[in-house]
């Protein structure tokens, strides 16, 4: 008798979704600017270990793209809440430049991941292109001292949260009614 293994994908984009919309709210100044408690405990928790762990049974399923993606931007999570951990309690000041590289650095990553995309699914494409493009638009805020385009990584962040909420929830009620309850689109 052989058992079925969970797909830890809809986990991990649980993770990776909730994490870049409280951050994405805080961006966009949707959001109280006291928000960062919350921010940087689900960087270091959610979005940082769950979604490393999602990641590391997506590679024991033999998924080299979503073990890649999700323990790669968990370590995302949980490098960048350790960050801001350690700036608010004056261990060291971060300035913007330096935020703009570290997060330049992520982008050149999601680029070729948004790339591998194009092999996987139409929804998961579109959660990349808006990771890609909330990325340029901080590189941009950060590197260039645009506030304004900070504001709208926001916006962008916010709905590739959104998106990435859609792919997981497709996942799970997908495989709960065993049929397309939610469609993710193929790729080509």
């Amino acid at each position: 008798m052989s058992i079925k293994g969970a797909n830890p994908a809809s986990l991990g984009l649980a993770a990776f979704a909730l994490t870049t919309f409280l951050l994405s709210m805080f961006n966009a100044k949707l959001a109280p600017q006291d928000v960062t408690g919350p921010i940087v405990s689900c960087a270091l928790l959610y979005g940082g270990i769950i979604q490393v762990m999602a990641g590391m049974w997506e590679i024991s399923r033999g998924s080299t793209f979503a073990g890649t993606a999700f323990s790669s931007y968990g370590g995302f999570w949980m490098s960048l809440g350790l960050l801001f951990l350690l700036e608010s309690l004056g261990v060291w000041s971060v300035s913007q430049g330096a935020l703009g590289v570290f997060l330049l650095a992520w982008t050149l990553f999601t680029f070729y991941l948004w790339v591998a995309t194009f092999r996987v699914s139409k929804a998961l494409m579109t959660t990349f292109t808006l990771l890609l493009l909330t990325f340029v638009l901080l590189d941009i805020g950060h590197l260039a001292g645009i506030a304004d385009a900070n504001v709208a990584g926001g916006y962008t962040g916010i709905l590739c949260a959104l998106n990435a909420w859609y792919v997981s929830a497709a996942i799970v009620l997908n495989e709960l009614f065993k049929r397309e309850v939610l469609p993710l689109g193929q790729a080509e």
